[in-house]
């Protein structure tokens, strides 16, 4: 069997209705949002008895998908946000945006702070990591040439 597709990124966050505002900010279209529960989700996740209140936002093209995850039950057992670019584990996401100055300045206004500094990679791109909503790592590429 051949892999089809990766479906979405999972990202858990304390605030759900600031994120999304953030992500739609970065481009990214609110698709839906619900609340899961029940036993069957319990089962999936292993974490019983489950409620999580989650947001599936969707990329311009409609191929990348960022779910969007805040629980109300159970609680939240770990933070990850303030680890730094090599800790171990899924870290960041990264977006490829038209004009990386202009993304940046329109995100800073909603609170991002830019980790190190924007960097270009030979011809190909001009890179940059920041810090979004609840201290999330996000990756911006804009590709040049």
């Amino acid at each position: 069997m051949t892999l089809k597709r990766m479906d979405n990124v999972g990202i858990v966050v304390e605030s759900l209705d600031a994120t999304i505002s953030f992500f739609a900010e970065l481009g990214l279209k609110l698709e839906g949002r619900a609340t899961i529960e029940g036993e069957w989700a319990g089962r999936v996740t292993g974490l019983e008895p489950q409620r999580v209140e989650i947001a599936m936002m969707v990329t311009p093209d409609g191929h990348s998908r960022l779910e969007i995850s805040q629980f109300l039950t159970p609680p939240v057992v770990a933070d990850h946000r303030n680890a730094p670019v090599n800790a171990l584990g899924y870290l960041r996401v990264m977006f490829t945006v038209d004009d990386i100055d202009e993304t940046l300045g329109r995100l800073q206004k909603l609170g991002a702070q830019l980790v190190g500094e924007v960097v270009q990679y030979e011809d190909a791109y001009r890179l940059c990591y920041i810090r979004g909503p609840e201290g999330l790592l996000i990756g911006l590429a804009e590709e040049i040439g």
